[in-house]
Parts: C-alpha cells; sequence; structure tokens
C-alpha cells in the first residue's frame, strides 16, 4: 500500500513538474520549429501548414481561430490551450 502510494506521488509529481515548464508558444510569431516543437500534436507538416495558413491569411485573432488550418482541431487545441497565446508572450 505505502509502495504504491509512493509511486503515485512521483508520478503526479512527473506529470505537475511537466506542466509547470511548458513554454507559452506565440501562434502568430513562433516559426514552424518552434510550434512543432512545443505544441501537442503538431509535427513538422502541421506546424509548416500553421506557418503558411498565418502568411496567406494574416494573424490569428484567436487560439481557436487555428482550427482553419488543416489538420488542427478542437483536440488540437485542447490539449495546447494553456500554452498558446496570439498577443503579447506572458
Amino acid at each position: 500500500m505505502i509502495k504504491t502510494l509512493r509511486v503515485l506521488s512521483i508520478a503526479a509529481l512527473l506529470v505537475l513538474s511537466s506542466l509547470c515548464l511548458a513554454e507559452t508558444v506565440n501562434i502568430n510569431t513562433a516559426d514552424a520549429k518552434a510550434l512543432s516543437k512545443h505544441l501537442t500534436g503538431v509535427g513538422p507538416a502541421r506546424a509548416a501548414a500553421i506557418v503558411e495558413y498565418r502568411k496567406a491569411h494574416g494573424a490569428f485573432r484567436s487560439v481557436e481561430e487555428l482550427q482553419k488550418v488543416k489538420g488542427i482541431g478542437a483536440r488540437v487545441i485542447a490539449a495546447n490551450k494553456g500554452h498558446m497565446v496570439v498577443g503579447e508572450d506572458r
């Protein structure tokens, strides 16, 4: 019982520490490399699509507007919600 609690405590600490270390990414200024590195579910192809969409249509006004980019859906946005900004970085 104590061993199980210890393992669960360590796992919880690792999850919390990874959340605290996550970087905020400005989706209007980040390059494809930064987008794919810092956003869950965004690899090089999706990151390039984000940059191309931004070049063609201008800056995103909201994080939710990312859904207009092919391959980016609600799941990707939900997974990264607290780690993306469209204005000034925090």
